[in-house]
Formats: C-alpha cells, structure tokens, sequence
C-alpha cells in the first residue's frame, strides 16, 4: 500500500476548532478564533490555518512559530518594541519569548507551523 510524505495544507473535509483569548488576556473586542490543524508530527510541530475576526489581546510565546498571512490586516507589538501591521503575503517568525499584543484589524488569515 502507498503512504504519500505529501500533505496539502488544505482545509477542505476539517472542522474548525473555535476558541477566543483567555478573559485576562482580552484588551478589546470580543474575537472568535477558528484553527484548522492540517498536521501534526512528533517533536511538538503543528501546520494549519488559524483565523480571527477583530479584537485586542495579550500574547506570550512559548513556542516557535511561522505565520504566512493569507488575509486581512492585524497589528502584532512587541513589549518594548515596535508595531508591525501584517497584510496579505507577508510572511515571519515569532520566536520564544515574544511578549506583546496581537490585534485584529480585519478578519485575519493565517497558515502557521509551530514547533514547541
């Protein structure tokens, strides 16, 4: 029997898992998250898609992530740094130890891998 190494990250035939920020993390707002895991391997590593409709939120990270924003725009600050508005096509990374806020402008897009 063939076993493909390929996976399409594809939400088609996934339900959502909806969720929001912890009540002592929400600075404004009232945002609905919806999270797709495509993928899940050993070693703590994640693949998907994540949507949010817009609001304001504290975030810290304990894991590595890479986001590539498919759309909708978002503000990521970090403490003690700068704002960073993320549109359709951008691409990054947040590493461990990034402490901030994520706020959702316009309903945001995003396809992730995590590695905790």
């Amino acid at each position: 029997m063939y076993a493909s190494h390929f996976a399409a990250i594809s939400i088609a035939g996934i339900e959502a898992e909806e969720g929001a920020p912890a009540p002592d993390r929400l600075i404004s707002g009232n945002p609905v998250h919806r999270t797709w895991n495509v993928e899940e391997a050993e070693g703590g590593i994640y693949a998907g898609m994540w949507e949010s409709t817009p609001g304001k939120w504290r975030v810290s990270y304990d894991e590595w992530e890479f986001c590539h924003i498919l759309s909708g725009v978002s503000i990521l600050t970090e403490d003690g740094g700068e704002s960073r508005t993320l549109r359709a096509g951008d691409a990054f990374v947040i590493r461990p130890g990034f402490k901030g806020t994520w706020e959702v402008v316009e309903t945001t897009r995003k396809e992730y891998v995590i590695r905790t």
